[in-house]
């Protein structure tokens, strides 16, 4: 008897050649039926036959590269009587959500084609197949068809359609961005009066303008790359100037992993990420004497190297003889990364001499994803290119919701079924652009899985740019408005990334710059002990008065004229050790500056904070790796850069008990560094001893906490964005593993304010759930 099957598959099976698989497996198998996407980013198989049993085995086993299957779910149905299997034109009804395909970087076979004469794909910039190549940042909207896809104004010519419409072709057959020279988007160049600039090629144009010491904005996948050479001082110099980008590290793109060799010192795990489909920046030891300029990443023992992840990307970096270039993010300071040539003619007049264009819109930015390692293991500072919009499955049941995020750093999400969709990147939406396209890419979220949201989570801080968005959110959906305290959200963040449940009880230890406190201050070094729905603070910073507001993050040597001034010392000490120390000129004005903020925290006035950044802050100008903030994090990756160098003194964190909370007395710790210095010890030592042992204080605190409380899970929990810190994460493992305990950081979110939209949400659900609030 002939048996029937209704099959819908859930994952990224759309935009991966999974329909022109699933095809070639049923005729190989000769069953009948067809295959569709579906409207929910799924797809749908009916198939009937005799080998139905070898049909279901071999989907998974043979599926294609970049196919990911979540779920499947099987309904016996009646034969319908079907002659022959197809691939039917996708609808845009939705039985189940599904997956959105990320984008993905481009094959080695697609990449043998452009290097091969004897193809037609030689030297085409902009090659790929129905296994790689652009997809979320294309789409205008699902299921993932052609003409759903910025591809849509480029018309297949004959040898492109024979290719799309023939079953043997593995890689094209049905392959919806496919194209080649002949009708696929086309390379331009530009001059900054938006001239199109007439040359032969657009690629030996750009290796020769790029030797000759220039400096070029290339259209890629997600935005634009700012392109010159790394190794020379005097143009990675003029880069800064023109950016205004005094102290950033750049990123670098190598021609391949030899390269990454010469001018790194790869850690294990590296290579698998560096060449992976997702192709992310990765953050490694500089190699000593290699070639890249020191003005790359001034300050910093690091460098961020990716690979190339388009054609035209491979093909210039086979024309520079380094093997390598400085290939960062394309955008005016402090705005988004440019998407259209408009943008880029704006926002980079003045900053590149020319920019090499091609007419495929981008239709969402996607910036390059950054990972680096903490402690040996991979850690999101970036989610982006490659990864978004991924979800996350959490095991607990949500309502459509959205969240808006954090300040700095940020994304946003949605959440449904028992899924979390984060955004990519947004970035820093304090300013305007980018709360625009937050608000634009939750809304296409919200559209695109046909959400109609019940909850708008966000940040209980009161001066929180998205906080208009939310609440005007809350307005159009009629949803319910829930505010969530900053460091509960990063500890829920990670619970939800390790499938905790809504009874369970974690130790969450919650270390970054600033986050609104119940008691009105700015809370950042703190041990929570936090369920979904409720914290309680065991532990933290001891706490100190910080005057200046803003200045004082940009500012090093405030917090620690502050912390001076709460550790007990005189005016005329203060005065004299910034003088020895030659950080009085550090302050816009100096002296007088100096001394207001020391009259100021002294008498009890400013912002009450136990914030780790602002601690590292002031570690960082007391040691001398940093005295200004140029960058996001800054004083604190240059505190640890100097502290990979060095070697532990002795020296025992105090911890004392304050109105039930216990304390890192910070005050204790920055009296000893300061004798250290008077001492003659290294800074180098200094910097790695005040690190590890402030891991170790958070540590002790933490076993304090599990041993006088019950039903805690075992398994403590850190994020927030020092939580990448080496050093700090080294010392809290030191302490736990005493006890037999471990600590996990977050893998597949960001532990800074990236990973935040996740904890808001699943505390927005529970609370709504469980609590009724």
């Amino acid at each position: 008897m002939v048996k029937a099957l209704r099959i819908r598959v859930v994952g990224v099976v759309q935009g991966v050649g999974f329909r022109p698989f699933i095809y070639r497996l049923a005729t190989s198998l000769n069953l009948k039926g067809y295959v569709v996407n579906l409207g929910g980013s799924e797809v749908e198989i009916h198939i009937e036959g005799e080998k139905i049993e070898d049909f279901m085995k071999r989907m998974n086993l043979e599926k294609p590269p970049q196919a990911k299957i979540l779920k499947v779910i099987v309904e016996d149905v009646e034969p319908i009587g079907f002659d022959r299997f197809e691939i039917r034109e996708s609808m845009r009804k939705a039985t189940v959500r599904s997956m959105i395909p990320p984008d993905i970087a481009i094959c080695e076979y697609c990449v043998e084609e452009v290097l091969n004469d004897n193809t037609r794909f030689h030297n085409y910039h902009w090659n790929s197949c129905a296994w790689c190549g652009p997809r979320f940042s294309m789409m205008y909207k699902i299921p993932y068809d052609r003409e759903n896809t910025s591809m849509r104004v480029f018309k297949f010519c004959n040898e492109c359609s024979y290719d799309y419409s023939n079953p043997n072709n593995i890689r094209r057959f049905h392959g919806q961005g496919i194209s080649c020279p002949k009708c696929g988007p086309k390379t331009h160049v530009y001059d900054m009066d938006g001239l199109e600039v007439k040359v032969e090629d657009p690629l030996d144009f750009a290796v020769e303008r790029i030797l000759g010491g220039g400096i070029l904005a290339v259209k890629g996948v997600g935005g634009y790359h700012i392109a010159c050479l790394a190794s020379r001082d005097d143009v990675v110099a003029e880069l800064r100037f023109r950016k205004r980008r005094p102290m950033q590290p750049f990123a670098l793109m190598a021609r391949n992993y030899g390269v990454v060799e010469e001018i790194a010192i790869p850690p294990e795990g590296a290579r698998e990420l560096l060449e992976s489909p997702q192709r992310p920046i990765v953050i490694m030891p500089r190699r000593g004497g290699a070639k890249v300029s020191e003005l790359v990443a001034p300050g910093l023992n690091t460098i961020g190297v990716m690979l190339p992840y388009t054609a035209f990307q491979h093909l210039l970096l086979r024309g520079i003889p380094d093997g390598f270039l400085i290939m960062t993010s394309g955008n005016p300071r402090g705005k988004p990364m440019c998407r259209n040539l408009k943008q880029a003619l704006k926002g980079l007049r003045g900053i590149v001499d020319y920019i090499i264009d091609h007419d495929r819109e981008i239709v969402h930015r996607v910036d390059d994803s950054v990972i680096r390692f903490t402690d040996g293991e991979p850690t999101f500072l970036r989610r982006g290119r490659g990864y978004a919009p991924e979800w996350i499955e959490t095991g607990i049941e949500l309502r459509d919701s959205i969240a808006v995020g954090a300040e700095l750093q940020t994304a946003g999400a949605v959440g449904f079924e028992d899924k979390v969709i984060v955004t990519q990147y947004i970035g820093d939406i304090d300013e305007a652009a980018q709360l625009e396209e937050l608000d634009a890419e939750l809304s296409w979220l919200i559209e695109t899985y046909h959400l109609n949201p019940e909850i708008i989570a966000m940040d209980m801080h009161p001066l929180y740019s998205n906080r208009k968005l939310a609440e005007n959110m809350s307005k159009r959906f009629n949803a319910k408005l829930i505010e969530v305290q900053h460091h509960h959200a990063h500890s829920a963040s990670i619970m939800a990334e390790y499938g905790f449940k809504v009874e369970d009880t974690v130790v969450a230890i919650a270390i970054d710059g600033t986050g609104y406190g119940d008691d009105g201050g700015i809370w950042g070094g703190e041990v929570l002990l936090a369920t979904y729905t409720s914290y309680r603070r065991i532990g933290s910073l001891k706490p100190f008065h910080l005057p200046g507001g803003d200045t004082a993050a940009t500012y090093p040597v405030k917090p620690l004229i502050s912390l001076m001034a709460s550790a007990g010392y005189s005016w005329d000490e203060v005065n004299n050790i910034l003088e020895e120390r030659g950080l009085m000129n550090t302050l816009p004005h100096g002296v007088k500056e100096a001394n207001m903020t020391y009259m100021m925290a002294k008498s009890g006035r400013g912002a009450l904070v136990t914030s780790m950044g602002r601690t590292l802050d002031a570690l960082s100008a007391i040691l001398g790796a940093c005295t200004l903030r140029t960058y996001e994090g800054e004083p604190p990756m240059k505190l640890e850069s100097i502290a990979d160098w060095g070697r532990e003194i002795p020296y025992k964190p105090r911890i004392i008990d304050v109105d039930g909370i216990l304390r890192v007395d910070t005050t204790d710790l920055l009296k000893w560094v300061i004798n250290g210095l008077e001492s003659g010890y290294d800074v180098r030592d200094l910097a790695k001893t005040v690190l590890v042992n402030l891991g170790r204080a958070l540590g002790i605190i933490t076993l304090k906490a599990i041993r006088g409380a019950r039903n805690i899970k075992q398994t403590v929990l850190a994020s927030g964005g020092a939580a990448v810190n080496t050093h700090i994460i080294r010392g809290i493992k030191e302490v736990l593993k005493e006890e037999g305990l471990e600590i996990r950081l977050p893998r597949k979110m960001p532990p800074g304010d990236g990973g935040v939209a996740l904890g808001q949400l699943m505390i927005a659900n529970c609370k709504l759930e469980y609590e009724g609030v």
